[in-house]
C-alpha cells in the first residue's frame, strides 16, 4: 500500500491508505495575519513558537511553514522588500530554525518562491514534505528537480496553466501529469501527495461529492496519497466548525489520507468576555468579582481561554477508531482521558476557590 513518509530529526509521520489520518497543522502562515506579519517584521517570533507547540499538542503530525509575510513598513526603507523573491528566502530559514527549536514533528514546507523552497529544505532536519507543484510548466521544471535533490515528498496541486478547473475529471487528469512528469525525474508515485482542490460548497452543491469521487480515483487509478485545505469546504457559510466535522471523516471514509488545516480551537479573547459580561449586566445578571475567567467562559458558552484540540481533531480521531485505524481504540480512549482530567482539575480549582475544602474532624 502506498505509504508516503515524511521525518524530523527524531519523529516519522506517515501519510498512508493504511495509517491514520495525518493532520498537516496550517497556523503558521502570515498570509491573511497582518498582526503576525508585523511580528515577523520586526524579528519577533514569538507568536510562531507559540503556534508550533499548541499545534502540536492539539495533535498535528506535521507543520506547514509558510514564509509569505508582508514587510510594509521595510518597503518604505527599501524597495528589495516589495519582492517575496527577496523576503521569503531568508524568512523561511528563520522560521523553520525556529519551529524545529521548539517541538520536534516534521514539517511541511510552503511557498511559492523558489528560494524560500530550497533554503527550507537545507534548513529542515530530517526529510520534509514540499508544498507544492502544480501542473503549470514553468513550476513543474521549478520545483521538480528540487524535490530529486534533497529527495522529499511533495503535495501536487490540480491545476495546471488554464487555472482551476470546475470539472474533475480535468482536475483528475492534471493531477495524472504531474505524477507522469514526476516519474521522468525518478520521483516515485508514493511520494507524490496530491491535493484535488476541495470547492466551496456554498458557491458550488457538487463540491463535497466531487473530492470524495476524486479521491477515490487518485487512490485507485494513481496510486497516491491525498490531501486538501480542510476549511475551503465550509468557506463563506455560517458553522463551520459543523461542515468540516462532517466533512473530514467522509472524506477520510473516501480514501483521503491527509489535510492542511487548524488543528486547535483559538481561545476566546478578553474583548468577548468583555462584551458577554456587558450583555449579563444590562440583564439584571450579577456576575460574581473574581470568576475565574475560564470558568466564566465555558458557563456562558464561549469556548475556553485556552488553546484547545479542536472538535475537528475530535472527529478525526473518532474516524480513525471507526475505520480500524485506532487499534483497540487506544487513541480516542487516551484522548478523551486526557480531556476528562482536565475538567476533574479545572472542577477541583473552582471547588478550592469557592472554598470547598473539607473540614478536620477535631
Amino acid at each position: 500500500m502506498t505509504r508516503t513518509v515524511v521525518e524530523s530529526k527524531t519523529k516519522t509521520a506517515i501519510i498512508g491508505f493504511d495509517e491514520p489520518f495525518c493532520v498537516i497543522g496550517e497556523r503558521i502562515n502570515p498570509t491573511g495575519r497582518k498582526i503576525l506579519s508585523e511580528e515577523l517584521e520586526r524579528g519577533d517570533f514569538s507568536r510562531v513558537e507559540a503556534d508550533a507547540v499548541a499545534q502540536v499538542m492539539a495533535g498535528a503530525n506535521v507543520l506547514d511553514v509558510n514564509s509569505g509575510a508582508v514587510f510594509s513598513n521595510k518597503m518604505a526603507e527599501d524597495p528589495r522588500y516589495a519582492d517575496n523573491n527577496f523576503v521569503e528566502p531568508t524568512l523561511m530559514k528563520e522560521l523553520v530554525e525556529k519551529v524545529q527549536a521548539v517541538v520536534d514533528v516534521p514539517l511541511c514546507i510552503d511557498s511559492s518562491v523558489p528560494g524560500a523552497l530550497e533554503n527550507g529544505l537545507a534548513a529542515a532536519e530530517g526529510r520534509p514534505l514540499l508544498n507544492s507543484v502544480t501542473g503549470e510548466e514553468e513550476r513543474l521544471e521549478m520545483v521538480l528537480p528540487l524535490v530529486k535533490k534533497y529527495n522529499v515528498p511533495v503535495v501536487a496541486i490540480s491545476n495546471d496553466d488554464t487555472g482551476i478547473s470546475e470539472d474533475p475529471d480535468v482536475r483528475f487528469a492534471v493531477a495524472k501529469k504531474i505524477v507522469e512528469r514526476a516519474a521522468d525525474f525518478g520521483i516515485p508515485a508514493h511520494d507524490i501527495v496530491v491535493d484535488p482542490l476541495v470547492m466551496p460548497i456554498g458557491a458550488m452543491a457538487t463540491a463535497g461529492l466531487q473530492v470524495f469521487t476524486l479521491v477515490r480515483r487518485l487512490r485507485e487509478e494513481l496510486g497516491v496519497n491525498t490531501t486538501c485545505g480542510a476549511s475551503n469546504i465550509s468557506f463563506g457559510l455560517p458553522n463551520r466548525h459543523g461542515i468540516n466535522n462532517a466533512f473530514l471523516p467522509m472524506a477520510m471514509t473516501a480514501g483521503m489520507t491527509s489535510a492542511i488545516m487548524n488543528p486547535v480551537a483559538l481561545p476566546v479573547n478578553q474583548k468577548k468576555i468583555d462584551a458577554k459580561m456587558a450583555e449579563l449586566a444590562e440583564a439584571g445578571i450579577i456576575v460574581p468579582d473574581g470568576i475565574d475567567m475560564e470558568l466564566f467562559a465555558n458557563l456562558v458558552g464561549l469556548g475556553s481561554t485556552k488553546p484547545k484540540a479542536g472538535k475537528e481533531m475530535e472527529a478525526i480521531r473518532a474516524a480513525n477508531f471507526l475505520t480500524d485505524n485506532d487499534p483497540h481504540g487506544a487513541d480516542w480512549i487516551n484522548f478523551n482521558k486526557v480531556a476528562l482530567k482536565a475538567g476533574e482539575a479545572e472542577a477541583g480549582a473552582r471547588g478550592r476557590r469557592a472554598g470547598g475544602g473539607r473540614r478536620r474532624r477535631g
